[in-house]
């Protein structure tokens, strides 16, 4: 399958399935962010939409644990920027239908939550087809290290995802079958 088949497919299922409820394992998340040892705190997120893994929870704790929110921005050109944002800030939706944040305090995350729809075993993602994520880490890991996040539904995951030159690996992706060891 080509990358626009598998989106129509997994979106589809993910729409009609609609997984609100599923969520990913926090512990987990934490366990990930120690191994990595960054020095920065800044998480860059995203805000829900079309049905993708429900980051509002996970978002809401990193900020109790001290972790400096950002949310992203789309701009010209295909590019966005994240900018902070704290649980208790307003939205504004977007030309995409997206919710982003009002703040024009520009940061940059130490480790990016980057949502998807769908992802193989060597962690190779497809999102909406538009390459926002992918030419926001490049020039983002241009200026520094940082750790990438996919998080999504377990039926998310197919076989093998076409890989082009523009498409970056993730660092770790976790879904909502994923337990932390006890």
């Amino acid at each position: 399958m080509n990358k626009i088949e598998i989106r129509k497919k997994i979106i589809k299922i993910r729409k009609i399935n609609n997984y609100k409820n599923q969520n990913i394992d926090f512990k987990l998340l934490i366990e990930i962010l120690r191994k990595s040892k960054l020095p920065g705190r800044v998480i860059g997120g995203y805000y829900p939409y079309n049905y993708e893994i429900d980051t509002k929870e996970i978002l809401k704790k990193l900020e109790r644990f001290n972790y400096d929110l950002s949310l992203p921005k789309i701009r010209k050109n295909y590019q966005m920027d994240f900018f902070q944002w704290s649980i208790k800030d307003p939205l504004e939706i977007n030309e995409y239908g997206i919710p982003e944040p009002v703040s024009n305090i520009a940061k940059f995350p130490d480790i990016l939550l980057v949502p998807l729809v769908a992802f193989d075993k060597n962690r190779n993602r497809v999102g909406y087809g538009g390459g926002f994520y992918d030419r926001y880490i490049k020039r983002l890991e241009k200026k520094k290290k940082i750790v990438t996040i996919g998080l999504a539904y377990s039926f998310q995951k197919v076989k093998k995802i076409p890989v082009t030159k523009h498409d970056i690996q993730l660092d770790f992706i976790i879904t909502n079958t994923m337990k932390s060891k006890k």
